[in-house]
Parts: structure tokens; C-alpha cells; sequence
């Protein structure tokens, strides 16, 4: 394990919003719908329960008209805590862990998203594939769609 820090990417942001709103933004699906893809791009939920051991799997549908499947597997929840799943996003990333943490400031909330992978140079290779743009760019969406909540 102590090449962890060679095999995972991490985000960190401050949400100028409250931790439960912040949680069900990442949760429930009518949320995730407006925000769980990169900019201009929409996302349906084809699966989605929110439970240990519990799948999700959601399609995005790209410019060419293929689409983008994005799915995996609960494996903890702690509420208002953490979330971690197994994630494949078919075609480009697979067989990744997504660690995602929220910790309340006041009335804002801290949120850490580390996507972990199987080697350092799939890692690498996911980094230079853009990774911090893909994710920044649902990120910032996330962060509108909060300012309108």
C-alpha cells in the first residue's frame, strides 16, 4: 500500500453550501442528473441504489451519439462522512475506487474526491488523459447547481 499516493488523484474543494445539501447532491438521483458530467454534456440514471453493496450505473451520452457508461459498486457509506465505490467508466477508465469525503466548516462544507487506481502508470495515464479537467468541470457544475439550491 505505500504506493498508494503514486496511484491515487485527488480534488479538494470548499462548497459554500451545508454538508446534508451537499450529501444529497451527491446522492440522489434527481441531483446527480443536473451536475455528474462535464460541461454541456447530460447524464440519465439507469441505476441507482444507494446502499452498501448497492450498484449504480449511469449513461452520458457523447457528441458521436455513443454513449458513456459510467458504473460500480457501493462498498461504504458512512452518512454525511464518506462515500466509496468501485467505478468503470467504459470505455476509458476501469476498475478504479472512488473515495469521496465531506466534512462540515460552518455552513460549508469540505468535500475530498480521490479516484484510486490499480498501478501508478494507469494512474499517471488517467492524469494525462485529464482527469483533474474531466472531474474540475462536473465539479464546478456541482458547485452551480448548489448556488441554486
Amino acid at each position: 500500500m505505500s504506493d498508494l499516493a503514486n496511484r491515487t488523484l485527488t480534488i479538494e474543494k470548499t462548497f459554500n453550501a451545508p454538508i446534508q445539501v451537499v450529501w444529497d447532491a451527491w446522492t440522489q438521483s434527481e441531483h446527480i442528473v443536473k451536475w455528474w458530467a462535464p460541461s454541456g454534456m447530460n447524464i440519465k440514471v439507469i441505476q441507482h441504489e444507494f446502499k452498501v453493496g448497492g450498484k449504480w450505473k449511469y449513461s452520458m451520452l457523447m457528441p458521436d451519439g455513443n454513449e458513456f457508461i459510467s458504473e460500480g459498486t457501493y462498498k461504504e457509506i458512512e452518512e454525511l462522512k464518506k462515500i466509496i465505490t468501485s467505478a468503470d467508466f467504459k470505455p476509458m477508465t476501469e476498475n478504479v475506487e472512488l473515495q469521496t469525503y465531506f466534512e462540515a466548516i460552518g455552513d460549508k462544507t469540505k468535500f475530498t474526491f480521490s479516484v484510486i487506481h490499480a498501478t501508478p502508470e494507469y494512474c499517471k495515464q488517467q492524469e494525462e488523459m485529464g482527469f483533474y479537467n474531466g472531474w474540475g468541470s462536473a465539479l464546478n457544475r456541482l458547485e452551480e447547481v448548489l448556488k441554486e439550491s
